[in-house]
């Protein structure tokens, strides 16, 4: 009789149980829906270097000032401030000149600094104007806890830029509005052919995620030694758009993290 209860109450274990929260390394986490449903949050409030999610902003700042269809010469210090730097680069050349469609690609897949610091110069004018339309855009979205000090995220010795899990939730939401900006940034390579104003180059996308699961519509992968790796990635889940920030994880967990993330959060969209 007794083993015949203990199936009856195995019997009644439940279908609509969600699944457990996927655990996450990452120092800071935050993961929203387009509804406004909160899915997973650590530490998301705190201040942080995010590395290169900066040039998301970077991005949506240029998106506003210029057009597609602008063109922009490359220079030696564009060049040189990536190269100096260590940072991570789109491979351009000086006196190469490139649409601006065409730069964002360049800043946005391979995550390319003399990109970021060609558009910076161009759209200020100059990289102190530009930065200060950032900071303005920040304070527009309601950005209170962060601040660019230039286009790229890279370090900088005093004064350094900062942001939060939210904040970049919030800004890769607004950002994800414009159709340019997510045609980007879903995009896993581009290429531009030889022409007479600059050579041939193919660009990669570093976000493996949009690689590892359906629905992946983007954003941004960082990395710094004082941020640790980031990823700003959103997707489709049951019909709705899932934001999700890591920040100071593990390079390969990162992605691995966010794919799991994202199912989650689409199970409990799924439950209601």
């Amino acid at each position: 009789m007794g083993s015949v209860v203990v199936a009856l109450v195995v019997g009644v274990s439940s279908p609509a149980l969600a699944a457990d929260e996927p655990t996450v390394g990452a120092k800071a986490a935050y993961v929203i829906d387009s509804a406004g449903t909160v899915h997973l949050g650590k530490r998301e409030t705190k201040r942080v270097p995010v590395a290169s999610l900066v040039k998301i902003m970077t991005a949506y700042v240029v998106l506003r000032e210029g057009s597609l269809s602008d063109t922009v010469t490359i220079t030696s210090t564009d060049v040189k401030y990536a190269a100096k730097n260590g940072a991570a680069t789109a491979g351009l050349r000086k006196g190469e000149r490139f649409t601006t469609r065409d730069l964002l690609y360049a800043l946005m897949l391979p995550s390319g600094a003399d990109a970021a610091n060609a558009l910076a110069r161009h759209y200020g004018p100059g990289k102190t104007a530009f930065v200060a339309k950032m900071n303005r855009a920040a304070r527009e979205l309601g950005l209170a806890d962060t601040r660019y000090t230039n286009a790229d995220g890279m370090p900088t010795p005093a004064n350094g830029g900062y942001s939060t899990a939210v904040d970049q939730a919030r800004l890769a939401q607004a950002a994800l509005r414009s159709t340019a900006f997510t045609t980007v940034v879903g995009t896993r390579t581009h290429k531009v052919g030889k022409t007479a104003v600059h050579r041939a180059h193919t660009w990669r996308n570093l976000n493996k995620l949009l690689t590892r699961t359906d629905g992946v519509v983007g954003v941004k992968t960082g990395y710094t030694n004082a941020a640790g790796y980031c990823l700003l990635f959103a997707g489709e889940r049951n019909g709705l758009q899932v934001v999700g920030v890591l920040l100071g994880d593990g390079n390969e967990r990162r992605f691995s993290t966010a794919e799991k993330l994202l199912d989650y959060a689409g199970e409990q969209i799924a439950l209601g």
